[in-house]
Parts: C-alpha cells; structure tokens; sequence
C-alpha cells in the first residue's frame, strides 16, 4: 500500500548512504506513479459526464443542475473512510479509492438525472419551475430508493470482505457506501432546489414563454 511505501522510503533515507538510492518498479512504481493524479482524473470524469449530459439535453446549463449533486458523493466517501481510519490506517485515498470515487460521479449522477430528466418534462409541459421540480421529487423518491438500496447490497460484501486482497476491496466499499449514502441522503433534497436555481439562472421560464408566444 502506500503507507507501506511511505515507510521504506523513511528506512531508505535514513539507513542507506549518501552514495545509494533506490527505485520502484513494477506494481510499486505504478502506485507511486499514480499517487498525485487523483485530482486529474476526478476532474476529466466530471468534464466527460458534463459533455455527454450536454450533448444529451442540447443544453449548456442544465447539466450543472446534475452535477453540482456530485459534492455530496465525493464528501460521503470521505467522511466515511474518516470514521473507519479509527480502526485501521489502511483506508486512505489510493488508487482503489479514486476509483469508487469515479464510479460516485456516475451513481450520484443518475440519481440526479431521475429528479432532473422528469422535472424537464413537466416543466416543458407547462408547470413552473418550482412544481415541475416538487412533482419530479415525489414520483421519483421511491425509484432512487430502490436504485440505492440494491446498489448498497452489492457494495455490502466489498465492506465486510477478508482474505487475501480484502484490503483493497473494503477501501472500495467503504468509499462506495459512504459516497452513495450521502449523496442519497442530502440529494432527494438538493436535486430540485438545483434544477430551480439553474433555470431561474438561465431564464428558462423566459425563454419558454417568449418561445410559445
């Protein structure tokens, strides 16, 4: 693991000469590699998702209202490894950790996009913002629950896994339950509230109205 790491290399500088070094390879190297690059990848995730979910609404500024869920997600997952480093050291963002964390911009997204996608019909329907996003919240509670809930008892045995390379799937897990349970927990509220702010932002009760006009 890292920490493993972090260690030798403590050892290494203060036990071997001034006239020796080391060097990684292999799995070692690429953990090291990989160590500062969490932030690049979270960041290209996100622009990816935002550009499909453009390309999909044909719009610039309702994505935002889908994406601006994906704090929670990234915030759960770390306060849940938070909790568990009190019973071991191993839960820390390495690479298994960046990857539940670009999974949780997928899961948090869809969440969202359930709120969102029905709020867009009802609103093009004719609703106000805020109704079109209250009537979304309430038809599509129960269907988030359901998604949520199935996702959490498959992550379950990632949490409570033993044995040889367990350590890399409780760090998934645990980011994946805490990330999921947040984002679920705060979200069913914030969804709405963000789908209202973007429209009210970009006029699009305005533009709606001077378009059917």
């Amino acid at each position: 693991s890292g920490q493993a790491l972090d260690a030798l290399e403590e050892v290494a500088q203060e036990v071997l000469p001034d006239d020796m070094g080391y060097s990684w390879n292999a799995m070692s190297y690429q953990e090291k590699d990989s160590s500062g690059s969490a932030g690049v990848v979270f960041g290209f995730s996100l622009l990816f998702v935002f550009l499909i979910l453009a390309a999909q609404y044909e719009s610039w500024s309702l994505p935002f209202s889908i994406l601006l869920g994906t704090p929670f997600a990234v915030f759960g997952a770390f306060l849940l490894m938070w909790v568990f480093r009190f019973f071991s050291e191993t839960y820390v963002l390495n690479i298994f950790a960046q990857i539940s964390l670009v999974m949780l911009i997928a899961m948090a997204a869809k969440n969202a996009i359930l709120i969102v996608e029905f709020a867009k019909i009802s609103f093009d329907e004719g609703m106000s913002l805020y109704d079109a996003a209250m009537k979304a919240a309430k038809d599509r509670f129960r269907p988030i629950l359901m998604t949520v809930f199935s996702f959490i008892l498959g992550v379950l045995p990632l949490v409570i896994a033993s044995g040889a390379g367990s350590l890399a799937r409780n760090v998934m897990g645990v980011a994946l339950l805490g990330g999921i349970g947040i984002a679920t927990l705060i979200g069913v509220f914030m969804y709405p509230m963000f789908f209202v702010l973007v429209g009210k932002l970009a006029k699009y009760e305005e533009k709606r109205d001077a378009a059917t006009a």
